[in-house]
């Protein structure tokens, strides 16, 4: 995992000017659903960091003013009627055509000024994806339970698909056009960063991380986030992506539980046929061919799906490097 330092305070930060190449196109995406309070903050500090992109607010049936406030402070306003932030980036992804994409949260809880160091490694090392670790600034801003779980659900991702991704669930990152374009968003809500992240790590994508502060949300603003609900729609997220990107462990698992079941009652039986040559517990023997046809079929399903998924995951690998690399010598 490659790592870039967070600015020194004090100290003159490198010359950075994205926006003096030739026909360089930043777009700053955010998904909001009831932001009023917050949304303006958001679009001017970006704006002001990045006065050539262009910023889209993508609301979510919100029920307030978020609209009207964004587009007050320059943002681009588009709706998005299925509720849920997978079905918002979905649509984002699907319609914005930019060469740079830096996705973020509506509530004001990231920090504008790190923008910068946020897309220099897609511009100078050709990252695909560059993750902003959250750095608390207050004791509510990163609250013990949602802290707890997200390092929980990374650990549990890191184990399963590479460690290689330190705040999965962050809501801040930078992205290549070739990373946007070929990923297929299937996630309709908070899921969507855990299907991202896995998305970077099985197409071996180059991923960069910089730590990023993160703010208290602003009195009167309200976090969309259930910690137990989404925690838990998250880990089956990561067990149907299991299911999906390694189909044989998955199911290898699922056949071995089936075999270690079948050997448990079959040892009895085997024991008492030795000795008498006779099979007295005629359901338990069913049950235990049951057991093995089960996990013969399962360890099968796990080997064809494989192949299937190797197969999709190169199709998904080509759509990828169909886009050319973002390369700031060449722009």
């Amino acid at each position: 995992m490659d790592q870039v330092a967070a600015r020194v305070p004090g100290q003159d930060p490198k010359p950075f000017d994205p926006l003096g190449e030739a026909d360089l196109r930043i777009a700053v995406l955010v998904p909001c659903h009831n932001e009023e309070l917050t949304i303006g903050n958001v679009v001017t500090a970006f704006r002001a960091e990045l006065p050539g992109a262009t910023v889209y607010v993508y609301d979510n049936n919100s029920t307030d003013r978020t609209i009207a406030v964004a587009r007050a402070a320059g943002a681009t306003c588009r709706t998005e009627p299925q509720q849920g932030k997978g079905n918002v980036v979905r649509r984002m992804f699907a319609d914005i055509e930019a060469d740079i994409y830096v996705m973020v949260d509506g509530d004001d809880t990231y920090d504008a000024t790190s923008v910068r160091r946020l897309i220099e490694p897609v511009l100078d090392q050709q990252a695909d994806m560059v993750n902003a670790i959250r750095v608390a600034t207050g004791k509510e801003a990163y609250r013990p339970g949602h802290r707890f779980g997200n390092a929980l659900l990374t650990g549990v991702l890191s184990h399963t698909f590479g460690d290689r991704c330190t705040d999965m669930l962050s809501g801040y990152r930078a992205m290549s056009r070739r990373f946007v374009k070929s990923f297929p968003a299937l996630s309709e809500g908070f899921e969507i960063e855990t299907e991202i992240t896995v998305h970077a790590l099985e197409l071996g994508l180059r991923i960069v991380e910089i730590t990023a502060p993160y703010k208290e949300r602003p009195e009167g603003s309200v976090s969309k986030l259930h910690t137990w609900r989404d925690g838990i729609r998250i880990l089956g997220v990561i067990v149907l992506l299991l299911k999906a990107e390694r189909p044989f462990r998955f199911f290898a698992v699922i056949s071995a539980v089936a075999f270690l079941l079948m050997a448990v009652l079959a040892a009895p039986l085997v024991l008492t046929y030795l000795e008498t040559g006779l099979v007295p517990r005629l359901p338990t023997a069913v049950l235990v061919t049951g057991l093995a046809i089960t996990g013969l079929l399962t360890l099968m399903t796990g080997v064809i799906l494989e192949t299937v998924t190797r197969g999709r995951r190169e199709s998904k690998r080509m759509r990828y490097l169909s886009y050319p690399v973002l390369d700031r010598g060449r722009s």
